[in-house]
């Protein structure tokens, strides 16, 4: 979402620079299971939506080199829609959380590597139900891009 207003999860990318957050769940097979892999504009952390229970996490400037990485990182609970993820120097950290007001404007990634912006969220006072927007957005893809690269 390149037009979106930067937050403190979300900075606009001024050079063409972006990261790729590639999540695996290890919850299976040999090396475990790929979640979700997406391109994005630079952002020191993300949300992400239905994270698997242990995750591991690289992310990479510009698609090549490894900045931070996080290893078997665990959900701290299991009754939350959404984990947030945070670059720590050249580590990941992992959070459960329930979106709140100053999380409006964070990346969203869903499973499969889809992205989007979180635009509204709303959490019934017993956390049994939420509902919530997220901003899509697409566009023709660039040339010589490879067409995983988004804006988001």
């Amino acid at each position: 979402m390149g037009d979106a207003q930067a937050t403190a999860t979300h900075v606009a990318s001024r050079l063409g620079a972006f990261t790729v957050w590639d999540l695996r769940s290890t919850d299976g097979g040999a090396s475990g299971l790929a979640f979700a892999r997406a391109s994005l504009d630079p952002s020191r952390s993300i949300l992400v939506h239905a994270a698997p229970s242990r995750l591991d996490v690289e992310v990479h400037s510009n698609g090549e080199h490894l900045i931070a990485v996080g290893h078997d990182l665990r959900a701290d609970t299991d009754h939350t829609p959404i984990a947030r993820l945070v670059l720590d120097g050249t580590r990941v950290l992992r959070s459960e959380i329930w979106p709140t007001e100053r999380d409006l404007g964070s990346i969203v990634l869903l499973p499969g590597g889809e992205a989007g912006v979180l635009r509204s969220w709303q959490t019934a006072p017993d956390r049994s139900t939420w509902t919530w927007s997220l901003e899509l957005q697409g566009g023709a893809v660039r040339q010589g891009d490879g067409g995983d690269h988004a804006d988001a």
